[in-house]
This record gives structure tokens, C-alpha cells and sequence, in this order.
């Protein structure tokens, strides 16, 4: 992935979290994507931290989007790498976060490992 590539990417990815378009969101993802995130759990369940599929994605981000109306995402940086990417962004009620995502062949998203600063920042302590 190129880096014009991955700013492209980035910019659409978080233009469609901003819409709240669930179906716009979810095609950027294979239909056998896997999601790992520490907040998965806070929508499904204690002890669920990844989902497979979009089925089971629709499942946690529509009612995530409806728990949050006032959702809105501010990208920071985009990391490209071979078949990977890499965003830092700010989300819901000001959380930071990084996302690792891979892609398929066809382009699309495969696997996601999300990331979040749960505490304080030591960089900035």
C-alpha cells in the first residue's frame, strides 16, 4: 500500500464512521473480516473480544452507533505497510486509538487488531 493509498483509504474510512452509515462502514471490510478490540465486549458481552464476519460486525457496530449518536472520529496519522495499514485516530468521547488492519487481495479489509490508550499518557506525563 502506497502512502497516497493509505490517505485515500483513511479519509473515506473515517468520513463513513462521521455518517454513521452502517452499510457504508461495513464496505470497507471482506465478509470474512475478523475484529479484535478491547471494546467489542462493552457492546456483546464481558469476555467478547472479537467478532468474524459481518454479520456478527453489523451486530456490534449498529448497536455501538446507537449508543453513541454523537459519535465522530478525527484522523491523526495513517501508517501504510505491505497489505496493512495502520490508523491513529481520536473516536467516541475523545478515546485515541490505533487500528491495525490487513488486507485481502480484492482490497478489503481482513483483519483488524484495535488498539486504545485506556489511561493516562506516559509520553505525555
Amino acid at each position: 500500500m502506497t502512502e497516497a493509498d493509505a490517505q485515500r483509504f483513511a479519509l473515506e474510512w473515517v468520513e463513513s464512521w462521521n455518517s454513521h452509515d452502517l452499510e457504508r462502514i461495513l464496505s470497507h471490510y471482506s465478509e470474512d473480516v475478523e475484529v479484535t478490540s478491547p471494546l467489542i465486549e462493552t457492546v456483546l458481552g464481558p469476555g467478547r473480544l472479537s467478532v468474524r464476519g459481518k454479520k456478527d460486525l453489523r451486530s456490534y457496530w449498529g448497536p455501538a452507533l446507537d449508543r453513541y449518536p454523537d459519535l465522530h472520529f478525527v484522523l491523526f496519522r495513517a501508517y501504510a505497510g505491505p497489505n496493512s495499514l495502520v490508523l491513529h485516530y481520536q473516536s467516541v468521547q475523545g478515546l485515541i486509538g490505533a487500528e491495525c488492519m490487513e488486507f485481502d487481495r480484492d482490497g478489503a479489509v481482513c483483519r483488524v487488531l484495535a488498539h486504545y490508550a485506556l489511561g493516562a499518557d506516559p509520553i505525555a506525563a
